[in-house]
């Protein structure tokens, strides 16, 4: 099969490139870390257990195999961060704590997006997210992610689109505002873009696009031996399956944490990358590749490494890339 409307990786690399040459992220051309943004925190360290190890191992599961009840506590601890903790963060345009996830995002597109920090970054972020909903919210689960292997070429029929237990459906037609389910009327105070303009969730369904999430993309990705191989096909095939099958907000590659869904999507991103891992585990535990940055600096390239600080912007301690690459004896998380 031709490669189920190419252009989807090419309108997602379009729009990011607007990332790479806006004021924030190039003023002066020259290269970007994530020091350039805030001065960070001190860095991750035994982030669930104490001395070094894990209290617990979270598992995190399918959305599709959770119980109804498990669905509402998710939803529920969502719709706290959305609307009863305040932002912490003091990032401009941050209302919710919602909001400080976003704009940890947003803020830094330019640097975790088409470069060897995409999946190391999403990985924590992920986690922040995980953390927040809690120990802020009190939600006693893992983070779920959604099996979109399973609803590849089908979006339009998947049950994570529920109007009671999932995310609600597709936009309307004219400003593509969902109208149901749990996150209907819902204010994003960040985005589109680097834009800081008060707008509704967007979502534009489809499931010609959601064809890449399909297991032989899956498969061709984790069958690449090296992270410099591997990396790029996720994000060009699986990753750009969810945000253009969803659309909307999730196609904006700067603010597309806007749409709940962005967090699931991202799981299984990263299940997909620790699948990957688990292959060669003691080697791809060290395998990190890629620049700094998508486009060339005028300093020139510069490398990722294991000892890269990835940046939260103080809503968890900040961690090396190193850090994260185990999700079991790092990040106290398994898949299941």
């Amino acid at each position: 099969m031709v490669s189920i409307r190419s252009l989807l990786a090419i309108a997602l690399a379009a729009a990011a490139a607007q990332v790479y040459a806006s004021p924030i992220a190039l003023a002066d051309h020259t290269h970007l870390s994530i020091f350039d943004y805030a001065s960070p925190p001190s860095s991750l360290s035994s982030p669930q257990g104490s001395g070094g190890g894990c209290s617990e191992i979270l598992q995190r599961r399918a959305w599709q195999s959770l119980s109804a009840s498990e669905k509402r506590a998710y939803l529920d601890a969502e719709l706290c961060l959305m609307w009863q903790i305040p932002a912490q963060s003091g990032l401009a345009a941050t209302v919710s704590r919602y909001d400080d996830l976003i704009k940890a995002h947003q803020l830094q597109s330019g640097v975790v997006h088409g470069d060897g920090w995409f999946l190391p970054f999403h990985r924590l972020h992920m986690y922040a997210h995980e953390k927040l909903l809690r120990e802020e919210c009190g939600y006693e689960g893992a983070q779920p992610y959604w099996d979109e292997e399973a609803d590849a070429g089908r979006f339009t029929q998947a049950e994570i689109f529920d109007t009671e237990l999932g995310f609600g459906g597709t936009g309307r037609v004219g400003d593509r505002c969902i109208t149901d389910g749990p996150f209907a009327n819902y204010t994003l105070h960040t985005g589109p873009g680097y834009q800081n303009t008060d707008h509704c969730i967007t979502r534009t369904i489809s499931d010609l696009e959601s064809r890449n999430s399909a297991t032989q993309f899956v498969e061709e990705c984790l069958a690449l031996p090296t992270f410099a191989r591997a990396w790029p096909c996720i994000e060009s095939r699986p990753h750009a399956g969810g945000h253009a099958g969803v659309g909307g907000e999730m196609m904006n590659p700067i603010s597309s944490p806007g749409d709940p869904l962005f967090y699931l999507h991202h799981t299984f991103l990263d299940r997909v990358w620790w699948r990957w891992q688990e292959r060669d585990l003691p080697a791809r535990l060290e395998d990190i590749a890629g620049y700094t940055t998508q486009t060339r600096p005028r300093s020139g390239w510069v490398n990722a490494t294991l000892d890269d600080e990835l940046n939260m912007y103080g809503i968890i301690p900040n961690a090396t890339v190193r850090e994260v690459m185990d999700i079991k004896g790092g990040l106290c998380f398994e898949y299941v």
